[in-house]
């Protein structure tokens, strides 16, 4: 079966987003880095593409130039477990970058995630259609996730 990496284009900034990106995530680690060669459209010596691995996920950065930059089109979404983990990833990925609504957020390099605690979709796919609802209205009003929150607007006791 073929592997699929997702590769990020970055004008000069891959490294710095890989070992951003590895201090956040448990489990992840640089596995290569490469450099642009004499005749190349970069000065020899520049990285050309950094291989990661972020909790098992592989990854490439390159350093392909300003022409391409990161919208909202393509995000990655952290699923956490709990309040405590929205609130980390939350922290470390938003810094420097921008808060966005309904969990979402561009960190500093200007990469799209959705930080989503697991009680969401269970909400979101209730079997009463009041509390789904009532979910997806508080959900709406928020930047970050707030689980209980979340809970309480679909018990209707917010």
């Amino acid at each position: 079966m073929p592997t699929i990496t997702p590769n990020l284009w970055f004008d000069t900034q891959g490294e710095q987003a890989a070992e951003f990106y590895v201090s956040v995530f448990p489990n992840s680690e640089i596995k290569d880095v490469s450099y642009y060669g004499e005749g190349a459209p970069r000065p020899a010596g520049t990285v050309l593409t950094v291989d990661f691995v972020l909790d098992g996920a592989h990854f490439t950065a390159i350093n392909g130039g300003p022409d391409f930059t990161f919208d909202e089109a393509v995000s990655f979404s952290v699923d956490c477990a709990d309040q405590e983990e929205v609130d980390y990833y939350w922290a470390k990925l938003s810094e420097g970058g921008e808060e966005g609504p309904c969990g979402w957020l561009k960190d500093r390099y200007g990469l799209s995630w959705q930080v989503v605690p697991s009680a969401l979709p269970e909400l979101l796919s209730d079997p009463d259609p009041e509390r789904a609802r009532r979910a997806m209205q508080a959900m709406l009003g928020m930047k970050k996730l707030d689980v209980a929150a979340l809970h309480a607007a679909a018990d209707g006791t917010e």
